[in-house]
């Protein structure tokens, strides 16, 4: 239970990215002149654009994409170069491979800019030619700065969130399968007729996996810090207010799924629902809430995991402190109190 945490963290960082880069791009080159090569070089010296050589014509490059061997085709036609001599506008051909929606919509976007890019480099080279100063012309300069995460590295953005959903996995999967375990191995009706209070009972079942939870939560923390670069800017007592209510939110709910499963089978499936999914889709780390239908943001007020994943980003990457996250650490602490009590009515009912 120690170990298999940081086995998940390692695995996800490595094998989760959102950096899209070096995506295989195949030219068809049909006008063969200086100019179009020039065009290719453009293509070349991107670092999102890994040009792997050129294709015959478009049914070869059709061809490519049915093997997977290219995500982006480039068609340059017959008379490119003949066109922007004689001060016409020239067309090229992008196709992109759309069963990989993400690095479509981000291959089209960077080839858009691309060749805005070029037309401009083309424009001023024409005024140069016909001894128009543009020098003097007002231009547009943006200035682009990337906060909190400034080299825009997965790893920065992944480990805060995996955090949470690898806790999550952890408290609410083997809290219902193991007293779900214990009941039909006899053990809890043993116990039930002990002098223990319910009470008494309940933080016996709690104290063990929260003390592991604890724990893991701290080597995933050094591990990313350590291991992956991961930085902690914010509070880390908000921090630790926050996974202390986090956990206390999932053992309660792995409590609540244990009192109404009638077997370890059902436990398993039914907290593998209620803690992966929901902590992966629902919470806001590997999709932004606002992107997601609205009855699904709804849906997502009813699981922890969306409140942790703001606290442990915030803390981490936003350098955030109670003044910013005192609305998700107090929803936190009533999802706990609330489902703490369900499951404590519930194994009094079972009782």
């Amino acid at each position: 239970m120690l170990l298999l945490p940081i086995m998940q963290l390692m695995l996800f960082a490595y094998a989760i990215s959102f950096d899209v880069k070096n995506v295989a791009t195949v030219i068809v080159d049909q006008d063969k002149t200086p100019a179009s090569r020039s065009y290719v070089q453009a293509y070349d010296a991107s670092d999102f654009f890994a040009v792997l050589g050129q294709a015959d014509d478009v049914a070869a490059a059709d061809r490519l994409f049915d093997r997977n061997q290219a995500r982006i085709v480039v068609v340059i036609p017959a008379g490119f170069a003949r066109q922007l001599a004689a001060g016409e506008r020239a067309e090229v051909a992008v196709f992109l491979d759309g069963s990989e929606p993400n690095t479509a919509r981000i291959g089209q976007a960077y080839s858009i800019a691309l060749n805005r890019v070029y037309g401009s480099r083309l424009t001023f080279a024409w005024a140069e030619t016909q001894g128009v100063d543009v020098t003097g012309l007002g231009q547009l300069e943006p200035r682009v700065r990337t906060w909190y995460n400034p080299e825009k590295r997965s790893s920065d953005f992944l480990i805060p969130g995996l955090l949470v959903v690898i806790i999550m996995i952890v408290t609410v999967q083997q809290t219902a399968v193991t007293l779900v375990r214990e009941r039909d191995q006899g053990t809890q009706e043993q116990m039930s007729v002990s002098p223990l209070r319910q009470s008494e009972l309940m933080l016996g079942k709690l104290l063990p996996w929260t003390l592991l939870a604890f724990v893991d939560m701290v080597v995933i923390t050094v591990v990313g810090m350590t291991v992956f670069g991961v930085p902690l800017r914010g509070d880390v007592l908000v921090l630790a207010l926050g996974a202390m209510a986090f956990v206390f939110s999932s053992l309660g709910l792995g409590l609540v799924i244990s009192a109404i499963a009638p077997s370890v089978d059902v436990a398993n499936i039914t907290a593998l629902l209620a803690s992966f999914l929901p902590a992966f889709m629902l919470s806001g780390f590997a999709f932004a809430l606002d992107s997601i239908p609205i009855v699904l943001q709804w849906i997502s007020y009813l699981f922890p995991a969306r409140y942790m994943v703001t606290i442990s980003r915030g803390v981490f990457l936003k350098g955030a402190g109670f003044a910013e996250l005192w609305p998700e650490l107090l929803a936190l602490g009533g999802y706990a109190l609330v489902v703490l009590l369900i499951a404590a009515a519930l194994y009094g009912r079972r009782r």
